[in-house]
């Protein structure tokens, strides 16, 4: 059997779309925006990644047997 992750199937969800929205949100804003505040959008998503490639890790952990 396989532990839960940290993250509730919701969270993780939502993880998902802000991750997508803040990938998706840096790139136009780099072409529409002068200034490099769409830098922010990528360290947004890539902090997003981070949480949901370690709920994925935990999830597949096994669960310790009793």
């Amino acid at each position: 059997m396989r532990s839960a992750g940290f993250l509730s199937d919701r969270q993780r969800r939502f993880a998902w779309l802000g991750f997508l929205l803040a990938a998706f949100q840096a790139p136009i804003a780099a072409k529409v925006i002068n200034d490099a505040s769409w830098l922010f959008a990528v360290v947004v998503a890539l902090v997003v990644a981070t949480v949901i490639l370690a709920d994925d890790a935990q999830r597949r952990r096994p669960t310790a047997a009793k």
